[in-house]
């Protein structure tokens, strides 16, 4: 098969994530072949440190490369939509990097049934570009691709029996990147940034059970969620130490919301920016017949203590944990636990071979559609039904 060329969009954190995820696979399946960014200078960083031949300060002009056949979108939330569509139309594969898309607009400039009615605008215009073009979307939904939710879905299979309730989250102590302060730039808070994870997870297991047993997908039927600014509360405000993020403008840093699937079955899913410790990426299957745990992050194969964070010096321990010192949980390959390289390759043979990926476009655009069902949820205080 035909090694597939590659072009990414960004140059900062994310990019490097995917950069990293595909180290293993270059060479062989695929190649980087061009970074475009911003600016020169970023550019030029990274394409250096990934050894990537090619940079652009302009994506247009790089998605004219004959030799890109699939770009990755690395880029902020309020970009995803617009790049997708563009890539799309220059008849590159994408992988998308999540959420999908959102509402882009100050938090009080209007309801959130009409940011709802946006939000699936900006997602049915990618659905559309992908269609016309006859492009294949790849969705960055690493918990997909987790060894432990990749078990969970063999075991599913082992044991024919039905999810009944599931129950998972996404936590830490805030993000520390400055687009995700305010509605405009990030399309929403912790429910949209974090609990896009979990909330797909969930989603995609009740599609994957519904392809095992009925040939189509179980899809969400009704959302009942609320949202919360907690770090405003006065006392944390006010404390001289501050151990969260608390510089949120218009969006929430705590959510919850109970997800109704078509077979009455349900899921809970919790994302907050208040939970100290490092990050939580957790789940709880319960079947008829069984009980699955799933521990992304904290993952306990390797469990460590130092008196003195200092101790362990530069050496990386785990994501957003405040410090190094007592009782710490790093995982031997934190990247490979959390599924990025497997995404990737995942990816790469979807267009190779001109399939479908295992993580695509009918996730991606459900779970815009659950978050914003769970922003009107939130604001109306009732249950919001899906249309389907």
């Amino acid at each position: 098969m035909e090694r597939i060329g590659i072009g990414i969009i960004g140059a900062r954190f994310a990019a490097d994530l995917h950069a990293h995820a595909l180290s293993k696979i270059r060479g062989g399946k695929c190649e980087i072949v061009a970074v475009c960014s911003k600016t020169k200078e970023s550019a030029a960083v990274f394409a250096k440190t990934f050894d990537i031949p090619h940079i652009y300060t302009d994506h247009r002009a790089m998605l004219e490369r004959k030799d890109i056949q699939l770009v990755t979108l690395p880029v902020v939330t309020s970009l995803h939509h617009t790049l997708a569509i563009d890539a799309a139309d220059a008849g590159k594969n994408i992988v998308m990097e999540k959420p999908l898309t959102g509402c882009f607009a100050a938090a009080d400039s209007m309801s959130r049934q009409a940011m709802f009615v946006e939000a699936m605008k900006n997602a049915d215009a990618v659905a559309e570009a992908c269609r016309r073009n006859k492009v294949i979307m790849g969705y960055a939904e690493n918990f997909v691709y987790a060894p432990p939710v990749a078990k969970l879905r063999r075991l599913m299979d082992a044991s024919g029996g039905t999810l009944l309730d599931l129950r998972a989250e996404e936590s830490h102590s805030g993000s520390h990147a400055a687009y995700s302060r305010r509605w405009a730039t990030a399309g929403g808070g912790s429910m949209h940034r974090m609990g896009s994870h979990p909330i797909g997870a969930v989603i995609h297991l009740k599609h994957y059970e519904g392809m095992q047993k009925f040939g189509k997908p179980i899809r969400v039927k009704s959302v009942l969620a609320d949202v919360a600014q907690l770090t405003k509360h006065p006392a944390v405000q006010a404390a001289p130490k501050k151990y969260l993020v608390t510089s949120w403008e218009d969006v929430e840093d705590w959510s919850a919301a109970i997800l109704t699937f078509e077979d009455g079955t349900k899921a809970s899913v919790f994302s907050t920016d208040v939970s100290l410790g490092g990050v939580k990426n957790l789940m709880t299957a319960y079947l008829d017949n069984a009980v699955v745990q799933v521990n992304i992050n904290p993952n306990t194969s390797l469990q460590v203590y130092a008196p003195d964070g200092q101790i362990w010096g530069d050496e990386y321990i785990t994501e957003k944990v405040e410090t190094k010192s007592g009782w710490q949980f790093p995982s031997p390959d934190e990247d490979w636990m959390r599924g990025y390289p497997q995404e990737m390759e995942d990816f790469v043979d979807a267009v190779r071979e001109k399939r479908e990926p295992l993580s695509g476009l009918l996730l991606a655009h459900e779970t815009v559609e659950v978050i914003y069902a769970g922003y009107v949820s939130a604001q109306e205080g009732r249950r919001v039904e899906l249309r389907r």
